[in-house]
């Protein structure tokens, strides 16, 4: 950024580097309501590794009846996996984790809901009953050597249910842990979470044995909160913060969930604390820039908006 903005001002009190885990790939493009081609697909993975993310989430082994939009899995993943970046991949069961693996997959993650209406959403289960189709993925590509990321939607509240108790939130977090999952990202599914609520889950979580080093967290800005939320998880010592590149992204089976936290928002916000992510805010904005054109229509993040000028 030219003219040295934003001004790096640090808060020693605050973690010295964090992982971006970023989303857009995946959790962005599956709610895009006409097919990405899958070369245009291809070329974002590429641009986001050359930003600088190291973590770029690939695709889903779903079944294509669930999500059409990434149904060229396949096709797809082939055309990246050589990249020097982490690739992890979501799958929901044996099946998918099969195919994961039949190309090379080297990390996975399987979905979980904290709240019994969003697993019958989406997942047609009980919360346990998709605990207990997830734990022989989970085994398995353990086994085979995968480093395996639990989701949990729905942790600060739901659609149907409202207000989700933290500690139904902490026991099925618990699960996911206790099955092997590496990292648990907690997801704000539609956005309703405030900081004060993040810090009762992560100290709940403590206190039930899941270290911070554990935790991920995913937040989307349907109420604008997306930002103060992550910083109170920072404060907390979370180091691993999930985010969608110019803010792609929804949730298919939770309507009223708007967009992910925006990547280029996110670095603007660590830049200035002066905490580190190896990303380069000008190529990553170039990339959500060249994204919008493909998608046709503007990109959601104010960051983006403000450095390409095209309020």
């Amino acid at each position: 950024m030219s003219g040295g903005l934003p001004m790096t001002v640090p808060d020693p009190s605050l973690p010295a580097r964090v992982r971006i885990h970023e989303v857009g790939a995946r959790d962005g493009l599956q709610n895009e309501k006409t097919a990405v081609p899958t070369d245009v697909k291809a070329e974002f993975v590429r641009r986001l590794a050359a930003a600088g993310l190291t973590t770029v989430e690939a695709t889903s082994f779903v079944h294509p009846k669930w999500v059409p939009q990434l149904a060229d899995a396949e096709e797809l993943f082939p055309r990246v996996r050589d990249l020097p970046v982490r690739l992890p991949v979501l799958v929901p069961n044996e099946r998918g984790l099969d195919r994961a693996l039949a190309l090379g997959a080297r990390e996975v993650a399987v979905f979980a809901s904290a709240t019994e209406s969003f697993a019958r959403a989406n997942l047609n289960r009980t919360v346990d009953e998709a605990l207990a189709m997830f734990a022989p993925t989970v085994t398995r590509a353990i086994e085979a050597g995968l480093k395996v990321r639990g989701y949990l939607s729905m942790c600060f509240g739901d659609p149907w249910e409202g207000a989700v108790p933290v500690e139904q939130v902490v026991r099925v977090t618990k699960a996911l842990a206790d099955m092997g999952c590496d990292e648990l990202s907690l997801g704000d599914t539609i956005g309703v979470a405030t900081p004060g609520h993040v810090q009762a889950l992560l100290t709940g979580l403590n206190e039930a044995g899941v270290p911070t080093s554990r935790i991920a967290v995913h937040f989307h800005d349907t109420y604008g909160q997306a930002l103060s939320n992550t910083l109170a998880a920072l404060r907390h010592g979370v180091t691993t913060v999930d985010a969608s590149a110019g803010g792609l992204g929804g949730c298919p089976y939770a309507k009223s969930a708007t967009g992910n936290l925006a990547t280029e928002d996110l670095v603007w916000m660590l830049d200035g604390l002066g905490i580190e992510t190896g990303v380069d805010l000008a190529a990553l904005t170039a990339t959500s820039v060249w994204m919008a054109e493909q998608l046709g229509r503007p990109s959601p993040s104010r960051t983006v908006r403000a450095l390409s000028h095209k309020e």
